[in-house]
């Protein structure tokens, strides 16, 4: 098995830790739109490397990597991996949840 498929499991488990509270059918939901875009990254990445350029994004189905490459692209390489991907989309969902958690332990007065 190579490292990428190794990693892919701790990947999506860190990914999905920060959606703990969600519920139930929100974390399959998640878990089935990463699979799926695993599958088209997979698809748009043409020479099997690994990696996506901006062109194999945009050409390929991944209109959410094509959409988004730059952020994505924190090395500035002008290519990401599913692992740029993954962590892009853990801060995007830990980001959405910080404000209703702060909201809540700004709520609790001691």
């Amino acid at each position: 098995m190579n490292r990428c498929a190794r990693m892919l499991p701790l990947l999506l488990l860190t990914t999905l830790l920060p959606l703990a509270g969600m519920a139930q059918t929100g974390l399959n939901e998640t878990a089935r739109s990463v699979k799926a875009l695993d599958k088209n990254f997979d698809a748009a990445d043409k020479n099997h490397d690994g990696l996506l350029t901006r062109d194999e994004a945009q050409t390929g189905q991944v209109p959410f990597i094509a959409n988004n490459f730059d952020a994505i692209d924190t090395h500035h390489r002008g290519a990401v991996s599913k692992q740029d991907v993954h962590a892009y989309i853990a801060a995007k969902l830990t980001q959405s949840q910080t404000p209703a958690s702060a909201a809540s332990a700004g709520a609790i007065h001691p």
